[in-house]
């Protein structure tokens, strides 16, 4: 742990090293007054962009008026992420540099000494990348801003799912997924309103929510949001999961007793909304005379920071296997897959996760998918497949931390069994 720390931290250094090197290049032909302005400018900038990370647990985000606190996240995001490009850029160079240094010195004893210069008094090699690194670092800047105003962008992707072991009688049906909803971060309930009425546009037989339906606290869901979420209307039912944020585990209570009334709370609300939750459950479903199974467990991650609430065996019990040839589980956290149901629960066809939202950052499209949370979790946005067994990881709803969506947007999932 601590060895990651140093990591990062000397990461960090790095990045605000170069950061102000390639910043104090673009200034220097400026005027005395400028120089001295924009610099200060940029070290004021780079000190309230930390303070924010350092005491980001101690400011109260929710008070703050939402489009200032939109406003500040995506710069500092964008600010940061910046930098790090620049330093990237800038660590090459100087490779670069040091790979030239040491072979003019093996093949001239150290007398002939390597030169940027370009022919013709034309921009070297250095001052070059300090300008693509100085561009790079404000599109960064400009891309985080950017990514506000998709944060309800929100995009439907259908999926057909020709899978082994589906009955007759639920080829063809239509199951919506959405996940991740995290009330608390919304400041827009026309734009939610939006996005569920594009549910409802989609005529699914059946609608499933995979957890996070808020950032910490039940009271997220006001009677606003109530009456927008208890639109979700389905011929076979709208059914929900916990995620990891609907325990309250990430907020300091008075008492144990206020987290479990909290939790309480949230539970209820699932149901006032016609939300059937599946606490470590299954039902059984029936359609044109076959039966298929759907598991609801709570939160279970394979990962050590992250809770392991949920009991499949718990959710088994009671379940006649041999009159249903398919099931599926939902079950927030991708990391599940692996961790458990694909050596401990290879019966289960299809698992529906979210968790990850993409990182609400990278690259998604048919072409090429990335984002900076495949170097945490494996299976992150999409469909996996191992033998019969399926996972598709849904982006999610909402969005929390970053204010927007860069690359990576919002989903509503259409599924169709073929």
């Amino acid at each position: 742990m601590k060895l990651r720390l140093i990591l990062i931290l000397s990461i960090l250094g790095l990045a605000e090293y170069y950061s102000l090197v390639v910043v104090r290049s673009a200034l220097k032909n400026l005027p005395s007054v400028w120089r001295i302005g924009l610099t200060t400018l940029y070290v004021v900038l780079t000190i309230v962009s930390w303070l924010g990370f350092i005491f980001f647990r101690q400011i109260n985000w929710a008070a703050m008026p939402h489009l200032l606190r939109n406003i500040y996240i995506s710069f500092v995001l964008g600010f940061v992420v910046g930098k790090i490009l620049v330093m990237l850029v800038m660590l090459v160079d100087d490779i670069r540099r040091l790979v030239t240094w040491l072979i003019t010195s093996l093949a001239y004893g150290g007398t002939t000494a390597a030169t940027d210069a370009q022919p013709g008094g034309g921009i070297d090699r250095s001052e070059f990348l300090k300008r693509t690194a100085l561009v790079m670092g404000g599109l960064s800047l400009l891309g985080f801003t950017y990514g506000i105003t998709n944060r309800y962008k929100y995009r439907v992707r259908k999926v057909k799912l020709d899978l082994a072991g589906i009955p007759n009688g639920f080829k063809g049906m239509k199951i919506v997924q959405i996940s991740d909803i995290h009330t608390g971060s919304f400041d827009n309930h026309s734009a939610v309103l939006h996005g569920i009425e594009r549910v409802m546009d989609q005529n699914a037989d059946m609608i499933l929510f995979t957890g996070d339906l808020v950032n910490n606290h039940a009271h997220e869901v006001d009677s606003k949001y109530q009456e927008i979420f208890s639109r979700l209307k389905a011929p076979m039912g709208v059914y929900s999961t916990l995620g990891n944020h609907d325990y309250g585990d990430y907020v300091q209570w008075p008492t144990k007793e206020d987290k479990v009334a909290n939790l309480n709370t949230l539970k209820e609300t699932h149901g006032k909304m016609g939300w059937r939750l599946l606490m470590n459950e299954h039902v059984v479903l029936e359609r044109g005379g076959d039966k298929i199974a759907l598991i609801g467990i709570e939160n279970w991650s394979a990962k050590a920071n992250f809770p392991k609430y949920g009991d499949l065996s718990k959710a088994y019990s009671g379940l006649n296997e041999k009159d249903i040839s398919f099931k599926i589980l939902m079950s927030h956290d991708p990391s599940h897959w692996h961790g458990q149901v694909l050596t401990d629960y290879k019966d289960v066809n299809l698992t529906l996760s979210g968790h990850t939202h993409g990182m609400q950052f990278g690259v998604d499209s048919k072409w090429l998918k990335w984002s900076p949370v495949q170097y945490m979790y494996n299976e992150w946005a999409g469909l996996y497949s191992q033998g019969d067994q399926h996972l598709y990881v849904n982006r999610g709803f909402g969005f929390l931390g970053y204010p927007g969506r860069l690359g990576v947007l919002p989903e509503i999932t259409v599924f169709e069994l073929v």
